[in-house]
């Protein structure tokens, strides 16, 4: 298994950990199918009334799509496959509250998950950032989801910065990313304090209010995501030559803001 779920009957509360550490909780196809799995399990489990979505270890909440997994596209220039798009909670039909707690690194893929989590809480040592450019590749949908939490400008620096530049959590908490910073190896039990409060509350009106404020941004979400296959398409340098490039990385240093 690398999904660990807890759950808490006490209090209504389901921790969700991605439990790939060695991979720093990167997303491979065993990871994907059991996420989508437990969110559509929650859809059922009256018991579970708030989730809490957080990484093994301390090194890193999660790193993106595990770049050991084979994507096959389609040979249509019309037609693209994103295993991603359907990872989180609410592509699965999931409105009860789901709080992200992010401890070490957050990048590329992984702002999927946050992108569709009511808020994030955040271990002061955690850093944001988004390599695609680096490695030759759009940031399309990442970017998307980014600019309904923050400014464009900062997501256009995250984004642009790639691999250069880490945005630090005081600063993903200023910009309106993360919505609480705390000491280090505190995110996870303040994130599960909030969500004991909520899942204390009436069901219907938290599911109620998780979807009114997911309305109020899904109409633009979903004409930027109707955009970004040809963005990818047009943009996204051959897989041999981006492989290339990763391979190349080196140890550098980087930037944290």
């Amino acid at each position: 298994m690398t999904v660990d779920v807890t759950r808490h009957k006490e209090t209504g509360v389901a921790v969700v950990t991605l439990d790939r550490p060695h991979r720093h909780n990167a997303l491979d196809q065993a990871t994907i199918t059991e996420l989508v799995a437990s969110w559509r399990e929650f859809r059922h489990d009256d018991i579970v009334r708030a989730i809490v979505l957080t990484g093994a270890g301390d090194r890193a909440f999660c790193t993106g799509i595990d770049r050991g997994l084979d994507v096959p596209q389609p040979s249509s220039p019309y037609s693209m496959d994103d295993p991603l798009l359907g990872v989180g909670p609410k592509a699965n039909d999931l409105w009860k509250p789901v709080i992200a707690a992010v401890n070490g690194m957050a990048c590329g893929g992984a702002f999927y998950l946050l992108g569709e989590a009511e808020f994030v809480v955040a271990d002061e040592r955690a850093t944001f950032f988004d390599p695609h450019t680096t490695y030759g590749m759009v940031s399309a949908y990442e970017s998307v989801y980014l600019a309904q939490r923050m400014p464009p400008g900062e997501v256009a620096r995250l984004a642009l910065m790639g691999s250069a530049e880490r945005m630090s959590a005081r600063r993903a908490y200023e910009t309106g990313l993360v919505s609480e910073v705390t000491a280090p190896g505190g995110a996870l039990a303040a994130a599960v304090r909030c969500a004991e409060t909520v899942a204390a509350h009436p069901a219907e009106a938290v599911q109620g209010t998780v979807r009114a404020v997911w309305a109020a941004t899904e109409a633009a979400r979903e004409r930027a995501f109707a955009q970004a296959p040809h963005l990818i398409a047009l943009g996204n340098l051959p897989p041999d030559r981006q492989a290339e490039l990763f391979a190349s990385r080196t140890a550098k240093e980087f930037r944290v803001r």
